[in-house]
């Protein structure tokens, strides 16, 4: 079955234009463009790099980490660095927040990589431009796939707590909670069903995913969908109680290689979150998709990384909006 025409027939069944749009991406990136410090910076995008390179040969993890830092940054405002500001007087941090909370990481690396440009070209590189070039950096340096970062997004004036609570996709929410958090901000189902391909790599605690152990739907019983098995493996590590924080491999074959291991999973019932597994069981056309990329490893690389393009180019700052933060943890009149 696992043909290629399998996979050109599952593709039939999602939307040509969708699968457009995944290819094609959004031209002129909303004035953002990969040359933008080419003559104000010219070493910028070697610089982070270099230090995105050290810190993944140091915690291959810190890849996983990095991605999802600048996932939770553009989902809520827009790709403008509000996820990195520290609590101050005028300002309540998206670090305090229920997706972020003992969870969200990677910051002191941001800061390290922030260190350097200012010391290369002081008031220069943006927060933002940082976790997109680290988010970018980080799936190489772990087999996944490159594309050109748009550049020349600014840093925000102020966090946003309840957006950050409200807006980004959650382990338990259902299929079209998922998809109506990304189409608010313009993207599509392959843009869903791509960039959750991101679980391919890192770690989740088992506060994320114990409801599917236990009680899936409160009737106390563990989620049909979940390879048995499995489940009781997991059991072993997530208790009914207690160990919120234990973590386990988002993909449990190849948790720290960047490759479609993630779909493969979850066609054998073995995708570790409620948001992974109802891809395949609550949509056709989200169903599709996962078996095309389970598939096809380059279409899935092929569509990560525009999807990665498409998700670093909402509501960006550009122009005098915002500012270029000196230290990414807080506002450059800090007080």
């Amino acid at each position: 079955m696992a043909t290629s025409m399998g996979c050109l027939v599952a593709l039939c069944l999602v939307s040509p234009l969708l699968l457009a749009g995944a290819v094609h991406g959004n031209p002129g990136y909303g004035g953002l463009f990969p040359q933008f410090y080419d003559h104000s910076c010219p070493k910028a995008k070697e610089i982070v790099h270099s230090i995105v390179a050290q810190a993944v040969a140091r915690e291959t993890r810190m890849a996983a980490s990095l991605v999802r830092l600048h996932f939770h940054d553009c989902f809520v405002k827009g790709c403008d660095a509000s996820v990195l500001l520290d609590n101050s007087t005028n300002i309540v941090s998206e670090k305090g927040s229920n997706p972020n909370r003992n969870s969200i990481r990677g910051f002191e690396v941001v800061d390290e990589i922030k260190v350097a440009l200012e010391t290369a070209c002081p008031g220069t590189v943006s927060c933002a431009d940082i976790l997109a070039l680290a988010a970018r950096d980080s799936t190489i340096l772990v087999g996944g796939p490159y594309w050109e970062v748009p550049l020349g997004r600014r840093d925000s004036l102020g966090a946003s707590i309840q957006g950050s609570n409200n807006d980004i996709p959650a382990p338990n929410n259902t299929l079209p909670t998922i998809i109506t958090k990304f189409k608010r901000l313009g993207l599509n189902l392959v843009d869903v069903v791509a960039l959750s391909g991101g679980h391919t790599i890192g770690l989740s605690r088992c506060t994320s995913f114990r409801q599917r152990l236990y009680n899936q739907s409160g009737n106390g019983l563990a989620d049909g969908t979940l390879d048995v098995s499995f489940a009781a493996q997991l059991r072993q590590g997530c208790p009914r109680s207690g160990g919120d924080n234990h973590l386990f491999p988002l993909d449990a074959v190849t948790s720290t290689k960047f490759d479609n291991f993630y779909f493969k999973n979850i066609l054998a019932g073995r995708g570790l979150l409620s948001s992974d597994e109802v891809l395949l069981t609550k949509s056709a056309e989200t169903a599709a998709l996962v078996k095309a990329y389970a598939n096809d490893v380059h279409l899935f690389f092929q569509h990560f990384a525009q999807s990665m393009v498409n998700m670093g180019n909402i509501s960006p700052l550009t122009g005098s909006k915002g500012e270029i933060r000196k230290n990414c943890r807080r506002l450059n009149n800090f007080h």
